[in-house]
């Protein structure tokens, strides 16, 4: 399929991916509640039931075509991917504030430099090794924060949410491609359907079926997360994803106002500090001659 065509202006799409991101990290905030509530995998398969449910409505509605060879391929390893990415994502942020595990995250544009010289034999420089090494010492700050304090520091979540940030990099060596080959919508379709088998595994041994109580909370976290993939989506394929860096930032400010309204959680210097340096890291990066580019949101 052609890519659509790109308007003049970024503007729109930033201000789209914007909205998208925010609505991601209220997502976000509602799968924490869940994750506490009822268990990280109960909170995610559930929830990745609905939305199933939802984006099926949506896509037949739409009287698709049949998906390209080279969609599908796309579809089936991000779907595969972003099923152990989200398990790993939110047991970690039931473990710890949602500020402080977002801001983590923002090392997968880092780590992909190194998996885009892996996987695709682009070249790592040395302004590349800076940048990994100024947001590598962003992560040290962060997870040094609490060390000593009395509650401590959960390092299985930390580690947890760090080996999501590790698939998401890999996401972003592939976002990029699967938005200029298939539709939003078809996106969010696919996305759910190989997220749902790979997640159904397990599912005889660790689902139980929520109490009423909860299914509210999974249809709103279903809702949220399917719109802001397709705006997500929609954006990224009408601007270069190096030009809509900024917008994955922005999820901080976004966890950081979340965490403290719904859980009251407080956002440390630390942890602004060692996310300063993140993205300041992903900026050096993103200014080297060869990069790979940051990429939509990698979970529905």
């Amino acid at each position: 399929m052609a890519a659509p065509a790109r308007t003049d202006t970024v503007l729109v799409p930033f201000l789209v991916g914007t909205l998208g991101i925010a609505l991601f990290s209220a997502m976000d905030a509602v799968m924490k509640g869940l994750a506490l509530g009822i268990g990280a995998f109960n909170a995610v398969f559930w929830r990745m039931l609905v939305g199933l449910a939802l984006s099926t409505i949506l896509y037949a509605a739409s009287r698709p075509a049949r998906p390209t060879r080279a969609a599908m391929r796309f579809h089936v390893i991000r779907g595969i991917v972003g099923a152990f990415m989200a398990l790993t994502f939110f047991w970690g942020i039931a473990r710890m504030p949602l500020a402080e595990a977002v801001a983590l995250t923002f090392v997968a544009p880092l780590v992909s430099l190194y998996l885009a010289a892996a996987i695709l034999d682009e070249p790592v420089g040395k302004q590349a090794v800076l940048a990994s090494l100024v947001g590598f010492a962003g992560v040290l700050l962060i997870v040094a924060t609490r060390t000593g304090d009395a509650g401590g520091r959960d390092w299985w979540g930390v580690a947890s949410v760090l080996t999501s940030a590790m698939l998401y990099a890999y996401n972003i060596i592939l976002m990029r491609q699967q938005a200029l080959v298939a539709k939003p919508l078809e996106i969010a379709f696919y996305q759910y359907v190989v997220v749902v088998a790979t997640l159904a595994v397990a599912a005889p041994f660790l689902a139980t079926p929520p109490a009423a109580g909860h299914w509210p909370n999974l249809f709103v976290a279903a809702i949220l997360a399917l719109i802001s993939l397709m705006l997500l989506a929609w954006a990224y394929a009408r601007a270069e994803a190096h030009r809509l860096a900024p917008v994955e930032y922005t999820a901080l400010v976004w966890a950081a106002i979340f965490g403290f309204l719904v859980f009251a959680e407080p956002v440390r210097l630390a942890t602004l500090a060692g996310a300063a340096l993140i993205v300041a890291g992903c900026i050096l990066a993103a200014r080297t001659s060869a990069h790979p580019e940051p990429a939509i949101e990698a979970m529905p």
